[in-house]
C-alpha cells in the first residue's frame, strides 16, 4: 500500500517530485507489512548487488583501495556503513564461536605459550579487539606516510576501518572452518597466513590502490604501502620488548 503526500514524512519538506529535495527521503511511503519487510528491508536494502553488505564485501575483494577511495570522495549510496559492519561481522563471529572446535589458544606451541608475556597473551586472546584497537595506530601511519595525499586523519579513519572489515572477514571464514574442519596442523598454517603473509599483502594491495590518485609515483607508492604495516609491525615489537622487560622485573 503506497501513499503520496505534499510535504516529507522525515522533514516536512514541500514534495516536488518522486524524492524529497532536501532530504532524499522517497515521496511515496507504505505500510510496514512481513511481505515487504523481507522483500525490501531484508533482501533489496541489504543483499542488493547495487548496494549494502553484498556490493561492499565484493568491492573490499576486487578493487578495495579504489572503491575506499570513491567512498571517502562522497561516492556512498552503494556502500554499506564500516560501523554498522564491524558490529555485524563481530557479532555474527561470536554467535559462531561457541560451535568452533579449534580456539586459536590451541594453535600455539607449548613452548611459546610459556615464553609469552603479558602483550603477547592478550593479543593471541583477544585477536578482534586487538585489530579495532589498530585501526587508529594504522590511521596514524599511514597518515605520516601519505602526508602529502590531502587526507586528513578521520578520512585514514575510515579507509583503515574499511580495511579491517575485510581482515574481520577472513576472521570470521576461519572460525567457520573450525565449525567443521579440525585439523590442527593445517589449520595453524591457514591461521599464520592469514596474520601474516595475505594480510600484509593485502594491506599493501589496499594502501597502494587507495593513494595511486595522489600524484605518487609506482615506486614510492609501494614503499610508502609497504612501510604502513611494517612500522605497525615494528611498534607492536616494541611494546611487545617492554611488556616482557616489565614481566621479568615483576617477577
Amino acid at each position: 500500500m503506497h501513499s503520496e503526500h505534499t510535504n516529507c514524512l522525515n522533514c516536512g519538506s514541500p514534495l516536488l517530485g518522486h524524492y524529497c529535495s532536501a532530504c532524499g527521503q522517497k515521496a511515496s511511503t507504505h505500510r510496514y507489512s512481513i511481505k515487504h519487510f523481507v522483500e525490501h528491508d531484508v533482501i533489496h536494502g541489504v543483499w542488493h548487488v547495487d548496494k549494502g553488505i553484498l556490493y561492499t564485501i565484493k568491492a573490499l575483494f576486487k578493487r578495495p583501495g579504489h572503491s575506499i577511495r570513491d567512498y571517502v570522495k562522497g561516492k556512498r549510496v552503494p556502500y554499506f556503513n564500516f560501523i554498522t559492519l564491524i558490529v555485524l561481522i563481530l557479532a555474527i563471529s561470536n554467535l559462531l564461536a561457541p560451535y568452533a572446535h579449534v580456539k586459536v589458544s590451541d594453535l600455539m606451541p607449548e613452548a611459546g605459550k610459556a615464553a609469552m608475556n603479558s602483550f603477547e597473551i592478550f593479543t593471541a586472546k583477544y585477536p578482534k579487539i586487538v585489530l579495532l584497537i589498530a585501526i587508529p595506530v594504522y590511521s596514524l601511519f599511514s597518515f605520516i606516510w601519505f602526508r602529502k595525499a590531502a587526507f586528513n586523519y578521520s578520512e585514514h579513519l575510515v579507509l583503515n576501518a574499511y580495511k579491517t572489515v575485510a581482515e574481520l572477514l577472513l576472521g570470521l571464514a576461519f572460525v567457520i572452518l573450525t565449525i567443521f574442519y579440525t585439523n590442527i596442523t593445517v589449520l595453524t598454517i591457514i591461521y599464520f597466513g592469514l596474520n601474516g603473509g595475505i594480510a600484509i599483502i593485502y594491506s599493501i594491495w589496499f594502501y597502494s590502490q587507495f593513494f595511486s590518485k595522489s600524484g605518487y609515483s609506482k615506486k614510492a607508492l609501494l614503499i610508502r604501502s609497504m612501510l604502513i604495516p611494517i612500522s605497525y609491525i615494528l611498534l607492536s615489537m616494541m611494546i611487545g620488548f617492554v611488556a616482557g622487560i616489565a614481566n621479568g622485573i615483576n617477577h
